[in-house]
């Protein structure tokens, strides 16, 4: 039994960073099942922006920039300058 829950541990370790733990609590419910849904397609939880309005989840891939909106509302056309 106790190595059944190691290896869950482990396979949860290589799929989310702590960072991106942290991050994937900080999202509204509609949030995260917008990001499983962009997760499908290689996109990734990079950071959070914080506004008058409510959060936006930023989300990478490769050179292609996605947000969701506090509601569940994706964009994948939004001008969002990322800094590197």
């Amino acid at each position: 039994m106790h190595a059944v829950f190691e290896r869950e541990v482990l396979l949860e370790r290589r799929q989310y960073t702590p960072q991106q733990s942290n991050l994937w609590d900080k999202l509204s419910l509609a949030q995260k099942f917008a990001t499983n849904s962009l997760a499908q397609f290689g996109y990734d939880l990079a950071f959070i922006r914080h506004s008058k309005s409510g959060n936006i989840a930023i989300l990478l891939c490769d050179d292609n920039t996605a947000t969701i909106t506090d509601d569940g509302e994706i964009s994948t056309l939004a001008s969002i300058v990322i800094r590197a």
